[in-house]
């Protein structure tokens, strides 16, 4: 299974462009019953996807992924049509009928000194509190959900804007080499040598205090673009480094050397020749990037340097119930589990896809 801690990374191996014995005796044979039968060799892709296909784990997983995006984007209908709440305002002297008797989703606290209130817990019915109410009214589960629409919409940019730019650099570094190469390189090991948590807050901390103008465009303090970029930024090494090693070894094979030598000009041999092998290396990286980004979104809305107030995450969710921890324990182990449940699910579909792309993952110890 794929390891969900960026120090621990065991960066999958490219899709070679020479295919080792095993591979070339296996397509051959293959090829040759296809051709007995008179049906056209499938291509690379089409084999991955069939592999891919036939992995029962990783279409589970990517089934319970899919049900928990689309909870997340149903989020508007659940709150307005089915619960009919408002998940981010207030609701503190909000009822709802039990057993036809009116109760109060904030009543008065029976612990201690009776000094303040306890939300009303998991009533388990969909039209009514089904996972009970935070301290200031609002549905937990109407909270959850477009909890999850902020978390999965940052981990989803956040991934593509780390594999662009991952992309962008290790393949000219690797390609061009010399002093790009040193440069390109020295920036990685800046960025490396940080704690990722540690980097993540501190430019957190910078960005949230105030707004950023660039030119005429201006992000507010509270904007998801912010923890989007910090997010996308921070894993660029992660990605960069295997991207570049990848690139290096295609630089010395035949086949770009002979377009070296022809004179093919460097952008064509980089589009026609480069970027396909490096595709599905980027492939294998989305859903363990997604799943590394979920996580950093998630410890950052917790320390309330992520998502803002009064919006929700599954981070910040977990933070509203800490101090209900004990009474209404459903406020925080909710978003937990969800988080827990999508991460393993991501891990999953990235063994899945990483065997089906790159076949020689299994020979390596």
């Amino acid at each position: 299974m794929l390891s969900s801690d960026p120090q621990q990374l065991d960066p999958p191996g490219p899709m070679a462009p020479i295919e080792s014995a095993t591979s070339q005796s296996a397509r051959v044979n293959m090829a040759e019953h296809n051709e007995q039968l008179g049906a056209p060799t499938p291509g690379p892709w089409r084999q991955a996807l069939t592999k891919l296909w036939r992995d029962r784990s990783a279409m589970m997983a990517a089934l319970v992924l899919f049900v928990i995006i689309l909870a997340s984007l149903l989020a508007p209908a659940y709150a307005e049509r089915i619960a009919g709440v408002d998940p981010f305002n207030s609701s503190l002297e909000a009822e709802v009928i039990l057993d036809g008797q009116s109760v109060p989703v904030l009543g008065p606290s029976t612990e201690g000194l009776g000094i303040g209130v306890v939300p009303i817990g998991p009533t388990w019915r969909l039209n009514a509190y089904f996972l009970g109410a935070d301290e200031q009214g609002r549905d937990v589960m109407a909270r959850l959900l477009y909890g999850g629409r902020a978390t999965l919409f940052i981990g989803s940019l956040s991934t593509a804007i780390t594999l662009v730019l991952a992309a962008i650099l290790g393949i000219c570094a690797g390609f061009f080499g010399g002093w790009i190469d040193q440069l390109l390189s020295r920036v990685l090991d800046i960025l490396w040598a940080f704690p990722i948590y540690l980097l993540a807050i501190c430019l957190s901390i910078v960005l949230l205090t105030a707004h950023i103008e660039i030119g005429p465009l201006t992000i507010d303090s509270g904007s998801l673009v912010i923890p989007i970029v910090i997010i996308g930024i921070i894993y660029v090494p992660y990605v960069a480094r295997p991207i570049r090693g990848q690139v290096l070894a295609l630089r010395r094979s035949e086949f770009v050397m002979a377009a070296i030598g022809l004179g093919v000009p460097p952008l064509r041999i980089l589009i026609r020749d480069i970027l396909p092998n490096v595709v599905t290396t980027l492939i294998v990286f989305v859903p363990l990037m997604m799943a590394l980004n979920i996580a950093t979104e998630t410890a950052l809305s917790f320390l309330s340097l992520g998502v803002q107030p009064p919006g929700a995450s599954w981070g910040t969710i977990i933070r509203d119930g800490q101090s209900l921890l004990y009474s209404r324990p459903w406020v925080s182990t909710a978003p937990g589990l969800v988080i827990i449940v999508t991460i393993v699910a991501l891990n999953i579909l990235g063994d899945g896809v990483r065997d089906a792309f790159d076949p020689r993952a299994k020979l390596r110890p």
